[in-house]
């Protein structure tokens, strides 16, 4: 049997030993460390079904600040899936990337490209068992100081450089923001593990208002983390620019872990009822902005990431519905039908850019690829039969089980919104004439990929019991 804390140093190990072995290898084709990086992650993966049980949370010592519960060692799985997938991605993003970064030699920044996101996994994994502030702050460091540079690898592009300094600055504000709340929360309370600042609320007599006031710093920060309004601002901008694989691995691998953090962090927070009425209030916006501003957006990318901001929203009315299980089953829907979607992205914008217009006729260009595209968009508007549908029926009944009537209406309005914008690209799909007649060329190993997702998206959209089961 292993532990729970191997997993992680096994891929920190795996990082390390590709990245070394990138330094001193001669010129090859350096997508080697891509494939090399996705077997470690499987063999990670596969090592995580055989964990031994994890002992009960300490008071002092390393199992104060780590935890492997049912959803720690789940979400660890969901990076490494995560992981894997936009290994994938990044392969075929190649051709863009060789004409996007500098350097002499044709494979400059490569191997660097396909080992930062292993780095970023054991991150998101950390994130996923943190259940002290310290541990919180150092594992989303990782996951940061990993993303300021995959963001603005393409040094090249003005796009990309923009998207570079805009989220190192707002991650760094955040950051600060993370460091006061908790500096607030230890000076009132004398604690930094959660169960322990949960004990404190409710058996001392602290003075709620700085309490809140250090919960609201702490939130601030997580809510740039998750794409809540009103800290989203860096989200259409970033996502926009980053190389598309790096944008998915936004979209869901930082958004996941923000949102496991945020479930742990609320736990011991929910004795003060003011808290669930700030999340109702910006779960509402959030909803409402995300929706609403993707309406009008003729740039996939950017359609995209102001969906992210929306999907946060039906998220954050399952923390407040305080369902977990709601939560984990819409992520896992989420990471399915936003990678095949961002696939799709790689394998058109590889030959054209990231207008809606740009897919026009894609059916007949392509008719894989636009099917692929068609599954993935009608399962992000939540047409029944899909995982998306699944996903946004079980924060709903979550949200009628605890009266949340407010985000109920809200939450169904939207979706409405929703079938409009995500449609209007599978128009330009099926409905508009190509602009060219050149078909697409996909490789073997994405057509493997988009399938799979494909059936997965399908299949949980019918039989969800697999994911239900694996958070008991």
């Amino acid at each position: 049997m292993i532990p729970a804390p191997a997993l992680e140093i096994a891929v920190l190990v795996l990082g390390m030993i590709l990245l070394l072995g990138e330094a001193f290898a001669r010129e090859s084709d350096r997508r080697i460390f891509a494939i090399a990086g996705i077997l470690g992650l499987a063999a990670v993966l596969l090592a995580s079904f055989f964990l031994a049980p994890a002992p009960a949370p300490a008071t002092q010592g390393f199992w104060s600040f780590y935890g492997a519960d049912a959803l720690a060692i789940f979400f660890k799985r969901f990076a490494l899936v995560t992981t894997i997938l936009v290994l994938v991605m990044a392969i075929d993003y190649t051709p863009v990337l060789q004409a996007g970064v500098a350097g002499a030699r044709r494979q400059a920044g490569l191997g660097e490209f396909f080992t930062l996101p292993i780095f970023t996994c054991a991150g998101l994994m950390w994130m996923a068992s943190a259940i002290d502030f310290v541990m919180i702050f150092v594992s989303l460091e990782l996951v940061a100081i990993s993303f300021y540079v995959l963001v603005s690898f393409t040094r090249r592009n003005p796009l990309t450089l923009e998207a570079g300094v805009k989220y190192l600055i707002l991650s760094a504000l955040s950051t600060g923001f993370l460091v006061y709340g908790i500096t607030w929360i230890f000076g009132l309370t004398g604690e930094t593990n959660l169960s322990r600042i949960g004990l404190a609320l409710t058996t001392s007599n602290i003075d709620r208002v700085p309490i809140l006031f250090g919960f609201a710093l702490v939130l601030v920060a997580l809510g740039f983390k998750i794409a809540a309004v009103p800290f989203q601002i860096w989200v259409p901008d970033v996502y926009q620019g980053a190389p598309t694989p790096v944008t998915a691995f936004l979209s869901v691998g930082s958004k996941a872990a923000g949102f496991v953090v945020l479930l742990r962090v609320l736990t011991p927070f929910l004795v003060l009822p003011e808290v669930g009425r700030l999340l109702v209030g910006i779960a509402a916006l959030t909803l409402i902005y995300g929706n609403f501003a993707a309406l009008p957006q003729s740039n996939l990318k950017r359609l995209l990431a102001y969906s992210s901001i929306a999907h946060a929203g039906y998220l954050l009315v399952g923390v407040v519905a305080l369902s977990g299980t709601s939560v984990a089953f819409y992520l896992v829907a989420y990471l399915l039908m936003t990678l095949l979607c961002f696939a799709v992205l790689i394998a058109v914008g590889n030959s054209a850019g990231d207008q809606i217009e740009d897919y026009a006729g894609l059916a007949k260009r392509s008719p894989f690829l636009a099917f692929a595209l068609l599954i993935g968009m009608i399962a992000l508007a939540g047409v029944p039969f899909t995982a998306g549908f699944l996903g946004k029926f079980f924060i709903f009944d979550a949200a009628i089980r605890q009266h949340q009537t407010l985000l109920l209406v809200i939450g169904v309005i939207t979706v409405g919104c929703g079938f409009y914008y995500y449609l209007k690209v599978v128009r330009a799909m099926y409905w508009l004439e190509p602009t060219t007649a050149e078909p697409l060329a996909v490789s073997a190993l994405s057509r493997l990929t988009m399938t799979g997702l494909i059936a997965a998206i399908i299949i949980l959209g019918i039989y969800p019991q697999p994911i239900l089961n694996a958070l008991r």
